[in-house]
């Protein structure tokens, strides 16, 4: 790519900069190619940059300090870093050119995120979640049964909302009914985390790994269904292993009262016309499918107006004197407001994930994805590098992970492309800090379901993660050509 002479202008804050780059003042014309900066020490500061911001990331439950502030302020520092270095190169296109590839990447995950979200959130609002709770919470089943009931609802729930949302509202079932029985409140717990990461995994709609990947092109809608097996067996594994330390006592019943408020269905109606809209967008027309989600939310706000104009309560009517006359104030809007399940998306995660698509970014035009790619995918090769993946995930956080695999776009095959969608998508289940699902159900069953306890069942669910992967090579070993 071509650059143009840096005729620099002679302020103050150039002349700071050049004494730090020399080189900004000796641009040229010379087309450019990417540059490796992993050597320099300015490539070293953004890397320190992202692994300080991260670990402040990592600490957010001690800290309180929410994920999106150090993430967002690193991107920042670390395409300042990547401009100057490039800068001093005589290269003023190249980082350009690359933040604005990333955030075109963001602005298509964080539109269709938002419009899920908002689904979800009006689903909520007209009590969908809130209607199945009480049914379960009633029913007076075993613990046993709700094991087992719950940990399949998230498995099925999760590929069409998100694992997250879908650990939730099992885990509060679980808690309504075991009560004071910590230690099956703990055990539900991990078996709704795995079972809500494994059910992720095989839908595009389950994780924002695999929503990537879709996004990308790499996998189309239709082909994440050859997971669904060993996503049931990363799964089975462990709950089988975890069900025999349940009890097949039955809790007294709890009795709980919902509501399905007016239009709960044709909501749920719209969102799988959205989710219809989004897939035909992608595969028949070739087009974005954040279109479709985002259609789909138009159609959303035009139902919205209808509930709210359903809602409204007219003006009062007052009586002056022998007259009737109108108090003069507007009417008064009660009930449903769109908006209001717009604001209770989750700003926090979307800011997230733009800081990390913008910091992975920048470190990969330094050079260090390249890097990354020569090392797990050149030396390990494929497959121990997509084993390897989901043990990262674990550890750091699935998003970044995956985007920086895709960001590396090593050579590879269906079958490793589908074994590498597995292994991020489930093996945050490794740990409880390794998936939104686990650190969510964390908070909300503060002192029950801990760090601990669920490492104390690591083994078993690393028996599920090693099986899921015999599993796919076993059934889908026709996707592989190597």
């Amino acid at each position: 790519m071509k650059r143009q002479n840096a005729c620099l202008h002679p302020t103050i804050l150039v002349m700071l900069l050049t004494g730090f780059f020399p080189g900004l003042a000796h641009a040229s014309g010379d087309t450019m190619q990417p540059q490796n900066f992993t050597t320099h020490w300015g490539g070293w500061l953004a890397v320190a940059i992202f692994v300080t911001a991260y670990a402040l990331v990592i600490g957010e439950e001690a800290l309180h300090l929410r994920k999106s502030k150090p993430t967002m302020v690193a991107a920042g520092f670390i395409w300042l870093i990547v401009a100057l270095l490039y800068m001093s190169h005589g290269d003023t296109h190249t980082a350009e050119q690359a933040v604005r590839h990333n955030l075109e990447e963001f602005g298509e995950l964080f539109l269709f995120l938002l419009a899920a979200m908002t689904y979800i959130n009006t689903m909520d609002e007209r009590g969908v979640f809130n209607a199945l709770r009480a049914w379960l919470v009633g029913r007076g089943f075993s613990l046993r049964k709700i094991f087992w009931i719950t940990g399949l609802l998230a498995f099925l729930i999760s590929p069409i909302a998100d694992n997250l949302t879908t650990a939730l509202l099992m885990a509060t079932v679980v808690m309504a009914v075991g009560g004071s029985d910590h230690r099956f409140v703990a055990v539900a717990c991990i078996n709704i985390v795995v079972a809500a990461n494994a059910g992720g995994a095989f839908s595009p709609f389950g994780d924002i790994t695999t929503l990537m990947v879709w996004q990308k092109g790499i996998v189309q809608f239709q082909e994440f269904f050859a997971l669904l097996l060993p996503s049931i067996v990363n799964w089975l594994v462990p709950a089988v292993i975890l069900s025999l330390t349940v009890p097949r006592t039955a809790p007294q019943a709890v009795h709980e009262e919902a509501e399905l408020r007016h239009g709960a269905w044709v909501v749920v109606g719209l969102f799988i016309l959205t989710i219809a809209m989004a897939v035909s967008a992608h595969n028949f027309l070739h087009l974005p499918p954040v279109l479709g989600m985002m259609t789909g939310l138009g159609f959303l706000k035009f139902y919205g107006y209808y509930l709210k104009r359903r809602s409204a309560v007219p003006p009062v009517e007052t009586l002056s004197g022998d007259n009737l006359e109108l108090e003069g104030k507007p009417a008064r809007q009660s009930g449903f407001n769109i908006f209001k399940s717009l604001e209770r998306a989750e700003w926090d995660t979307l800011m997230f994930f733009y800081g990390i698509i913008l910091s992975v970014g920048g470190l990969g035009t330094l050079g260090y994805l390249a890097v990354g790619s020569q090392l797990m995918y050149g030396d390990l090769g494929a497959t121990q590098a997509n084993i390897l993946v989901g043990f990262l995930s674990a550890i750091v956080d699935n998003i970044p992970v995956m985007f920086a695999v895709l960001a590396m776009e090593p050579s590879m095959d269906h079958g490793q492309w589908l074994l590498v969608t597995l292994t991020a998508g489930v093996g945050g289940s490794l740990l409880s800090i390794g998936s939104a699902a686990g650190v969510a159900v964390m908070g909300q069953a503060r002192g029950i379901y801990t760090f601990f306890a669920h490492l104390k069942w690591s083994w078993a669910i690393a028996l599920g993660y090693m099986a899921s992967i015999w599993v796919h090579f076993l059934v889908n070993a026709s996707l592989f050509t190597s």
